[in-house]
């Protein structure tokens, strides 16, 4: 009580020491981010996120390529159960793990902010709902067909694990659960791996074809679990994805266009998968 009927006074002492109780904690000066903090700033969040997938990534295409047989002889789960036989636990786990990997978005939405921007300044935001989903949905028919043929020529040629999109249980909550990690890699690998790498690579003074080639390498590293045709293909989709972001200045278009491609590949390998003779299964 005594501090709050002090306040706006000078003269208050406190050891001995004339203090200033009229100034407040929103004083604080507004100084631009050196390029050192940026640097540290997106190593962390790429090793918080999808550059600590790369890594993983890359171990696990190690040890599928020293292991005995053919890589099209291995398979990759992309969704399976964490707890058989226990639904609601299951379910439990199914929805942690995508919450938590949205945290890395949280944490560059918190460094925009910080910058006096935030999502906006990558056109993540919901201004534009429709246009965006147009243009999503025509880049997904453009390059989900063509994706499904790279896949099937590099598996077919011994470049690809065998890919399974899904494996869970046939529970009530299966399709919700596949469209929501859908959603969750989407926003993930789009406001990282283009909006937020790309600015930050400009602000340290990247040129835009390093920084594109940084963007795609990085998509196809962390895919690369999958085989040779994983990393290429998510590669040449990178290089795509960066080019249509300057061309639209929107985030929000690529991650229309990534959720519906993967909402496509869980949903409908869940639906055809051991039904159709063109789709590979383990």
């Amino acid at each position: 009580m005594g501090a709050a009927s002090g306040a706006g006074r000078e003269g208050a002492t406190e050891s001995g020491c004339q203090v200033e109780t009229g100034q407040v904690a929103d004083s604080f000066p507004q100084e631009a981010v050196s390029r050192r903090t940026l640097r540290s700033e997106t190593v962390l969040v790429l090793a918080l996120s999808l550059g600590a997938s790369g890594v993983s990534a890359l171990i696990s295409f190690v040890g599928s390529l020293t292991k005995p047989g053919g890589l099209k002889d291995q398979a990759a789960t992309l969704n399976g159960s964490h707890a058989p036989g226990r639904p609601w636990l299951d379910l439990a786990w199914q929805l942690f793990g995508i919450s938590t990997a949205l945290v890395p978005v949280a944490l560059v939405a918190h460094f925009l902010i910080r910058e006096g921007t935030g999502l906006r300044v990558i056109g993540f935001d919901r201004t534009r709902p429709g246009q965006d989903t147009v243009r999503g949905a025509v880049v997904a028919a453009c390059i989900g067909s063509a994706g499904l043929a790279f896949y099937l020529v590099a598996r077919a040629t011994g470049f690809n694990l065998t890919v399974v999109p899904e494996s869970l249980p046939d529970v009530w909550w299966k399709f919700p659960v596949l469209i929501l990690s859908a959603l969750q890699n989407s926003v993930l690998e789009e406001v990282i791996v283009v909006g937020y790498l790309l600015r930050r690579l400009g602000q340290l003074g990247w040129t835009p074809t390093a920084a594109l080639v940084a963007s795609s390498v990085l998509r196809g590293s962390y895919h690369l679990y999958q085989g040779i045709g994983g990393f290429i293909g998510n590669m040449v989709m990178g290089v795509v994805f960066v080019l249509l972001y300057r061309r639209w200045q929107r985030v929000g278009p690529l991650v229309a266009a990534h959720a519906l491609l993967d909402i496509g590949a869980f949903v409908g390998y869940a639906l055809l998968a051991g039904r159709v003779d063109w789709l590979p299964t383990p």
